[in-house]
C-alpha cells in the first residue's frame, strides 16, 4: 500500500511534473546517464539545449568512446565543472570495453564508471532500470528533511539516517519506487525550494512537521556554508582559459593564455590546476592544448 503523503504526492506530480526529455519512455539507460552528470549543480534550463546536442551528437556510448576527449571538453562548451566532460567520456569508454556499449543497470557496475558516484549510481538503476533505490539529490533530502525530521534543510552531506528514511518510505509496488522518487525530486525544484518554498501549494503540507511547528528557522548556532561569487575567482580564470583552449583548431602559446588574465600568479595558477585535473595538457617548448 502507497501511504497518504506518498499518494499526494505522486497524484500532484501526475499532473505538475515538467515535460523533460531524459524523463521520456523512449529516453533509454545512455541518455539518463548523461542528463544525471549533466544536471550535477547545474539548473535544468542550462542543460536541455546541452543534453540535446550532446546526444544528437553522440547517441551511445561506443559513439563518445570513438571520439577524443578534447572533443569532450569542446560540446560540454560552457555548462560549468568541465571535468564532468571528461568523466562522461571515460564512462563512455568503460561502458564499450566492459559491457559491451550498454550502461549496466546493477549499482556496483555502475558505481564502478568513471565519475559515478552513489547517488548517479541509484537515480540510473532507478530512472533507466526501474529499481528500487533511495536517491537523494539535494531536492529529495530538502523535502524529507522538512516533511519527516522538521528540520528547514537537511544536513550538509547525507547521512546513514537519510538514507534508511528514504529507503522506508519506498513504495514496495514494483515500478513505482523510481516515481516516487522523481516525484519527491520534482516537488523539492518546484514547491518546496530552499529559500522561498511555497507552503501553500504543496500536496502535503498539512503533513509536514516542519511546517507544523511553525517553520522554524535554523539553529543559529549551525554553521552555513556562504556562497562563494563568480568574477575574480580561480574558476572565472580557468573558465576563461579553458574557452581559450577550446576555440582553438591547435596548441595555444603560453603568451596568449598569460595575456587572457591580469593576475599573473592566478592564471598561473588556475593554468596548471587544468593541467592537473586532465583538462590541459602542455606540449614542449610551452604551448597547452585540450587533452588528446
Amino acid at each position: 500500500m502507497v501511504d497518504g503523503r506518498a499518494a499526494a504526492i505522486l497524484h500532484w506530480y501526475a499532473s505538475h511534473a515538467r515535460d523533460l526529455p531524459w524523463r521520456k519512455p523512449d529516453a533509454g539507460p545512455w541518455a539518463v546517464l548523461v542528463s544525471e552528470i549533466m544536471l550535477q549543480q547545474t539548473p535544468v534550463s542550462r542543460v536541455l539545449p546541452a543534453y540535446a546536442a550532446w546526444l544528437e551528437r553522440w547517441p551511445t556510448p561506443a559513439a563518445l568512446a570513438a571520439a577524443a576527449p578534447a572533443d569532450a571538453v569542446r560540446q560540454w562548451g560552457r555548462l560549468g565543472y568541465p571535468r564532468r566532460a571528461l568523466r562522461l567520456h571515460a564512462s563512455a569508454r568503460a561502458i564499450t570495453e566492459r559491457h559491451g556499449g550498454e550502461v549496466p543497470g546493477s549499482l556496483e557496475a555502475l558505481r564502478a564508471l568513471p565519475g559515478v558516484g552513489s547517488y548517479t549510481a541509484a537515480a540510473v538503476a532507478s530512472f533507466a532500470f526501474g529499481q528500487r533505490h533511495a536517491v537523494l539529490d539535494t531536492n529529495v533530502r530538502r523535502v524529507l528533511a522538512r516533511l519527516v525530521r522538521g528540520d528547514l534543510r537537511p544536513p550538509p552531506n547525507p547521512t546513514a539516517m537519510e538514507v534508511r528514511l528514504a529507503e522506508s518510505l519506498l513504495p514496495v509496488e514494483p515500478g513505482l519506487a523510481p516515481r516516487w522518487s522523481v516525484a519527491v525530486m520534482e516537488l523539492g525544484a518546484l514547491i518546496c525550494t530552499a529559500d522561498r518554498p511555497r507552503c501553500p501549494d504543496c500536496p502535503v503540507v498539512s503533513e509536514c512537521a516542519w511546517h507544523r511547528a511553525g517553520r522554524p528557522v535554523d539553529d543559529p548556532h549551525r554553521a552555513r556554508r556562504r556562497s562563494q561569487g563568480y568574477a575574480g575567482t580561480d574558476r572565472q580564470c580557468r573558465g576563461r582559459l579553458l574557452a581559450l583552449l577550446r576555440e582553438s583548431d591547435g596548441p595555444v602559446p603560453a603568451a596568449r593564455l598569460d595575456a587572457a588574465w591580469a593576475d599573473a600568479d592566478q592564471c598561473a595558477r588556475s593554468l596548471a590546476s587544468l593541467v592537473a585535473d586532465g583538462l590541459a595538457e602542455r606540449l614542449p617548448g610551452g604551448s597547452y592544448i585540450l587533452p588528446r
